[in-house]
This record gives structure tokens, sequence and C-alpha cells, in this order.
């Protein structure tokens, strides 16, 4: 179950790293470790899970991973390795047994075991780590079920927890921006501390990439300069920008922008690496690969892609291998079409690989969306000529799955897309005995311009140039002259110099129009 909401799937897969901890670290100093022992020794064989570490001799991670002793007091760092979600609890709670035993359990995601501790002996702290618990599994949280003493610590965490709870677990119809955004703000402005500042901030930032509104993101993590702040709070930093300016890049791309996009995404790959922070490396691989990709840099961004499977497929996390099956699919394929038609093959195969994970029953969208690809690379894949009607009944088939999902009605800009790109194969296939696939190709391209208004003036440009192209191809029947369709091509063409600017399409429109003039001439 994914844990961020849905705004971006790009976001969104981030939430499967939030999987089962394993092994747990209680720092403390010495004169604790003989109670700990004792505690942790209750349970059978659970000294296997649990290290006790002198908090003097190591310094504790700063993860969910860790529990720390203080003053007889348990307490938890900042968790920077993004193991839980955000959710903050107390900052001191009594050591005994009852209470470690109950926070040890839930963080071995043991809940029946946390529950049996503390259900009679400390149910207001159960009640605390069930929501971190709930947020795993996207079970809805009502803000007022949290609670809070007054204390200036207490007032930042019900600031903070409010924000996460609208962020995290409300749904389309009830989530208000504005109202998490307030509650972010004004928990960062009673922050403790500077690294509490940035652990909230960094939340708030991803908000707003969640929104699609990167600039703000930037600002927020921008403001977060303090020299005090841990090497790790600096690296998530980096990270979160990064992914804001990941948001900020469009056609022309900007070589300022992508020159501090690699840089920062290095130095963040590097530090994942050093710290096993395996999967968020390869998540860092795939944007890696996106930017070389776009710097026409092919196998560098090849190189990342498969790095980035490789980790994902070692560490057991099948729907991000998917992900990058499905990316590496697409550089491919792209890379393909610019000439490289060696490329459709291994296209074909990571696609397909891809399909393994994201079934038609589990994501119909992602599946809807490969078969697009495939079909229209079965459509472009170099073949003799005795296989291409093969390659083109399975590119058919491929279009139909995709259209299954993407209908007219529910999801009409796709639908059109779709339709442009399957009008395209029936122009490429071979010549079909009873029917014409011209006629095949006008009906999708005019299924797509029904959608393609002048609202989107490129798509309907770039259409009506198809439909243009495929209607001297079609079967006028007897031969004569067909005013009807000679009319329709003369508007047609006339319509594309009004809806874009680009030289290249102006001239292809031009040229229809002096061919359709010539052939006026002829007739008459």
């Amino acid at each position: 179950m994914l844990f961020r909401r849905n705004i971006n799937p790009q976001h969104a897969l981030k939430g499967v790293l939030y999987k089962l901890i394993e092994m747990l670290s209680i720092f403390a100093t010495t004169e604790y470790h003989k109670q700990l022992k004792q505690i942790i020794g209750k349970e059978d064989r659970l000294d296997e899970l649990v290290n006790i570490i002198d908090i003097l001799e190591k310094r504790p991670v700063p993860s969910a991973n860790s529990i720390l002793i203080k003053k007889g007091e348990i307490a938890f760092p900042i968790d920077w390795y993004n193991m839980q979600p955000p959710f903050i609890l107390p900052e001191e709670i009594e050591l005994n047994e009852a209470n470690l035993l109950g926070i040890v359990f839930s963080k071995l995601n043991n809940f029946e075991k946390a529950y049996f501790y503390l259900k009679k002996q400390n149910p207001s702290l159960f009640k605390e780590l069930d929501f971190i618990n709930r947020l795993q599994q996207g079970i809805p949280i009502g803000t007022d079920e949290l609670a809070s003493h007054y204390s200036p610590f207490e007032e930042y965490r019900l600031m903070h927890n409010q924000a996460i709870l609208r962020h995290y677990t409300a749904t389309p119809e009830n989530f208000d921006a504005d109202k998490t955004v307030y509650f972010y703000e004004e928990a960062v402005k009673c922050a403790p501390n500077e690294e509490y500042r940035a652990y909230t901030s960094r939340q708030l930032a991803l908000l707003f990439i969640d929104l699609q509104q990167a600039q703000k993101a930037v600002r927020v993590l921008e403001s977060l300069h303090s020299p005090d702040l841990s090497k790790e709070a600096k690296n998530e930093i980096k990270q979160a920008v990064s992914q804001a300016w990941m948001q900020q890049l469009t056609v022309p791309y900007d070589t300022g922008l992508l020159k501090k996009l690699k840089n920062t995404l290095w130095e963040v790959l590097q530090f994942y690496e050093q710290a096993n922070r395996n999967a968020e490396a390869g998540l860092l691989l795939l944007d890696a690969a996106h930017i070389a990709n776009i710097s026409e840099s092919f196998s560098e961004s090849l190189g990342y892609a498969t790095r980035a499977i490789n980790i994902f497929e070692e560490e057991g996390l099948e729907e991000l291998a998917g992900n990058a099956h499905l990316r590496k699919g697409t550089l491919l394929y792209t890379w393909a079409q610019n000439g490289n038609p060696q490329f459709f093959k291994p296209a074909v195969e990571s696609y397909q690989k891809a399909l393994k994970i994201f079934t038609k029953e589990s994501a119909p969208n992602v599946f809807a969306d490969i078969q697009h690809h495939l079909a229209v690379i079965f459509t472009d894949m170099p073949t003799d000529t005795k296989k291409k009607g093969l390659w083109a009944g399975v590119a058919v088939s491929s279009f139909n799955e995709a259209l299954e999902f993407y209908t007219k009605e529910k999801y009409p800009y796709e639908y059109a897309m779709i339709c442009n790109n399957y009008g395209n194969a029936f122009t490429k296939f071979p010549k079909a005995v009873l029917s014409d696939n011209f006629e095949k190709a006008l009906f999708y391209y005019q299924e797509s311009l029904n959608i393609r208004t002048a609202a989107y003036p490129y798509e309907r440009a770039i259409t009506l140039l198809n439909f243009l192209e495929a209607s001297w191809n079609v079967s006028n029947g007897s031969g004569d002259f067909n005013e009807e369709r000679y009319l329709d091509m003369v508007e047609k063409a006339e319509e594309v110099k009004t809806l874009v600017n680009e030289k290249d399409m102006i001239a292809e429109a031009e040229k229809h129009l002096a061919l359709l003039n010539d052939l006026k001439q002829a007739v008459t």
C-alpha cells in the first residue's frame, strides 16, 4: 500500500520505501544497559533483533531504527532516513518495561504484542504508535483524534502531526490544501530547534511538489541554511530541492538548471550509497537517467536505469523494479525512434518485464500505458515483409487494450492521443484485402480531432496534418474528383496555419494547399 497520497505518481512511489524494520538499535549510556537487557530478555530471542549500544561510543543513526535513552526517558531521533511516516511521537516517555517493549514491538510491526504491553499500562502511547501503523496502511485518521498536553514541544508536535494527517490520509474529496499548509507553517514557526524546523519544512516542500507548485517548494527549502543542521538533514533538503527542480524542467531545457540538478543528484546519490540506503539510491538513479536522456547522453542514461533495476530487484521492491523497467523501455523506444532501430526489441523486452508487475487487474492505467507504447513499437519495428501482417495484428490488439481503459468519456485527452497514434499505425500497416486501412486511419484521426479542439492547438495541428497525409491515399471509389474531400482538406490545411507558429508545420500545410490547388486545376 502506498503511503503518500497519490497526487503525484513520481512522489507516490516513495511510499513503498516505508518497509518493515528488521533490526533496532537502542542507544544509551552504560548505566542503563543492564536494565535494558533485562527488559529485552523478557521476550524469547528478542535480543536477536535489538542491539544495545553505548551512546558515548557511537553516534545514533537519525532514523526510526533508533531508540534513545536519556535521563531515564525514552526518546527518538528525527527520522531523516524515511523509515516510517513522518509522524512525531512524544518528546519523552518514561523508561519502563511496558513502554519500552510496546515501542520495540510497534517498530517491528508486531502491534498485537505492542497492544498486549500497553493496553493497560499506557493506552495513550499505544494510540500514538498506532497512528504510525494506520498511516503506513493507508487507514483514515481524523485530526480530532490527536491529543496534546501543553508544552512548547507538544504545541509544535500537534501542529506538525495535524499537517501530516491532512497531507497523507485525506481523500481527494476532503483534502484541504490551504489548511494543510497552514498547519505546516504554524509548526515551522514553533519548532523547538533548527533540526525540527528543517524536518517540518521539508514536508511542507514535498506538499508543494505534490501540488505542482515547485517554485514554492524551492523557496521553502532554500530558507533552510543553518550551519548547525545535521549532515542527514542537509542531504534530505538537497534531495527534496532536486525533486522540485525536476518538476521545473520544461522545453527548451535550462542548461544552468540541468547542471545544478546533475551536481545535486550526484551528491545525494553518493550520500545514499555510503549509508547503504539502496532503494533511495535507486530512485535517484532513475532521476539521473532522465537528466542524462534529455541531455542526449544515451549510454549514460541507460546505465543509470539498469543500475536502478538491479538495486530494486536485489531489495525485493517489485513495484519500483517494474517502474524502472517501464522507464528503461521508454528510453530505449525514444532512441529507437531517433534512428537507432536496434533498440526496438530491447524496448519491447523492458515493457514486457514491466507488465509482469503492472497487470491489468493490479494497475489498469499503467497496463494501458504500456500497451499503448507496445502498439506503437509493433507498428514501427523493422521486420521482413512476411511478418508485417503478424505485427500489425499484435499492434491492433495492444491499441484496443489501451482504449479499453482510456475511454472517450473518462479520459478524453488520453483517448485522443491513442486514436491519433492508432490512425498513424493504419497508414503503416500492410495493405488489407477486404478493407481500406487509410479509411480506418481517417476514422481514428477524426475521433482524435473531435476532442483535440482549438483548445489544444499544437495537438490538433499534428492530427490535422496526419489526416491530410492519409487523405491523399484513401480510395475515392469511382476515381472521380471528390469535391467534398477536396474542400475538407483545404479547410483543414488552412486551419493548421491559424493554430501554430512552427515553421515546419506551416510549411507542411502550405505544401498540401499547393498540391490541392494543382489537383483542382488538373480536373477543371
